[in-house]
């Protein structure tokens, strides 16, 4: 889906003000046969992706935004004020740092516009960027769409700039293999918006689906690359359910009741998004037959995120949980010519209370239930747990995550 329109500027200070860090240290325990047989030390978190990591790199770049995650009310719930996340506080990313102790992750191109001392990106980098896609900017162009800047922030491009970082983590092969290998990988969750251009010209499951196997492909290649340099864990997400998404329960409305299931999500949507998360799981399990010294561990959105429709008021979700809490109106208090951010949109009280910030995004409660499911609930595979996480680190997360 498309998320681009306006662009408002902010000062370095108003910008980079929000980023909090924590300086603790990370232990993880991963078993390539979905037990806890390995442990590994990690110390460091690579992550790549589109606006559902993105923690910052929207800032600089000139591509125009809608939603607008850098203007307020977004930020407001954690960092008062817009931090370069498109949700009202934290993303996923943020709380799988907060849970391992380490920073939240700086984006790198903060780091490329000298806004990042070198000596601080020890704990890793973000690569993810709004509005990317997986397939590159020639693909869309040469089939005749109509594209957004942000097509040319692919995931091949975010690969690129990790190769560039490369020299200033490391300055031999055996110092880049302990750097790599002592770093998690989060490679998506992507996807969303090449299927978001495809979804303008069609909404026939049978003209979509051949696609799915094109941008599962870029996924799988930036998976081996990233392997072939040293990557030793990686978390691969996968898509969300969103036939619940309100942006586009409202721009691809039906007349057809039979078409929405009980909590009132498409179903059609959701079983195309359901197809690509089983691809996406078919070709890691290949790679993990490639590579069996290589933890990669599929993290499993699209049923952590599903509970949320089918029992909200179990995760504190109000009764009109399908709307957006900033909004402009309509059915789901989404409407494109009054997104978050713009005049005629209104954030509502209480964020907590609703899955979706903007129509688009979680809210940093959704996300917070999102990370509690990979950390303790079986939305990982194999099993990604933790161990060695002190009595004061565990307690304070988990009274960040309301267990």
């Amino acid at each position: 889906m498309n998320i681009i329109m306006n662009q408002h500027h902010q000062s370095p200070q108003q910008r980079w003000g929000c980023l909090l860090f924590l300086l603790l240290q990370l232990h993880i325990h991963v078993g390539a046969d979905g037990g806890d047989v390995k442990q590994g030390r990690y110390s460091s978190i690579f992550s790549f992706g589109d606006s559902i990591t993105d923690t910052g790199n929207s800032y600089f770049i000139s591509a125009e935004l809608t939603p607008n995650c850098l203007i307020p009310p977004y930020g407001e719930t954690y960092f008062h004020h817009p931090s370069g996340r498109c949700s009202d506080g934290r993303i996923i990313t943020d709380f799988i740092a907060d849970y391992m102790g380490i920073p939240h992750l700086r984006p790198y191109l903060a780091f490329k516009n000298g806004a990042v001392p070198r000596g601080s990106i020890q704990h890793g980098l973000n690569f993810a960027i709004a509005g990317a896609t997986a397939l590159n900017r020639t693909f869309f162009e040469d089939k005749g769409f109509v594209v957004d800047a942000t097509t040319s922030y692919s995931l091949m491009v975010q690969l690129d700039w990790f190769k560039e970082l490369l020299p200033s983590l490391c300055t031999s092969p055996s110092s880049c293999k302990q750097v790599l290998s002592s770093s998690l990988f989060i490679v998506g969750e992507i996807g969303v918006n090449d299927y978001g251009y495809l979804l303008e010209e069609t909404t026939e499951l049978q003209m979509l689906t051949p696609y799915i196997h094109q941008v599962v492909s870029v996924i799988t290649s930036v998976i081996r690359e990233l392997i072939n340099l040293g990557a030793v864990t990686l978390m691969v997400p996968g898509s969300i359910p969103l036939g619940c998404n309100p942006a586009y329960l409202t721009l691809l409305a039906s007349p057809n009741k039979e078409e929405y299931d009980k909590a009132g999500c498409l179903k059609w949507l959701n079983k195309f998004y359901g197809q690509h998360n089983e691809l996406l799981q078919i070709e890691l399990d290949r790679l993990r037959v490639l590579y069996p010294h290589v933890n990669i561990i599929y993290a499993d959105y699209f049923n952590a995120a599903l509970r949320f429709y089918r029992s909200p008021q179990q995760f504190g979700f109000c009764r009109d949980f399908i709307k957006v809490c900033c909004g402009g109106g309509g059915p789901y208090n989404f409407n494109e010519t009054a997104v978050c951010g713009e005049a005629g949109a209104i954030a509502c009280d209480d964020p907590s209370e609703y899955i979706y910030w903007d129509g688009y995004h979680f809210t940093e409660a959704a996300y917070r239930w999102m990370a509690k499911a990979l950390f303790h609930g079986p939305y990982t595979f194999p099993k990604f747990s933790f161990s060695c996480i002190t009595p004061e680190t565990s307690a304070d997360f988990n009274n960040h995550l309301m267990i």
